[in-house]
């Protein structure tokens, strides 16, 4: 699967990937960078839609939790990398 992501995407699939996100249990999550709010929620619920994210473990609704890089949003970051390189 080739899934375009325009510059916001691969950023935020990155800080996702580096270990700096936390989301909140929601079906239109929220993301917060380094305990900072995300500022473009609609990149945000595009790559969960996408099943690009996800959070790392169950919670309560509204409850941030740890945000993990799903398989699928590996391979989708990786596809990146390798046509930059």
């Amino acid at each position: 699967m080739i899934t375009t992501l325009n510059h916001r995407e691969r950023a935020t699939l990155r800080a996702v990937a580096g270990g700096h996100a936390e989301i909140s249990c929601s079906c239109e999550p929220d993301l917060f960078i380094d305990g900072l709010s995300c500022c473009d929620q609609s990149t945000v619920h595009r790559l969960a839609r996408l099943g690009l994210i996800a959070p790392a473990q169950p919670g309560k609704c509204g409850e941030r939790v740890p945000a993990l890089l799903t398989e699928a949003g590996s391979r989708a970051l990786d596809e990146v990398l390798a046509v930059a390189a």
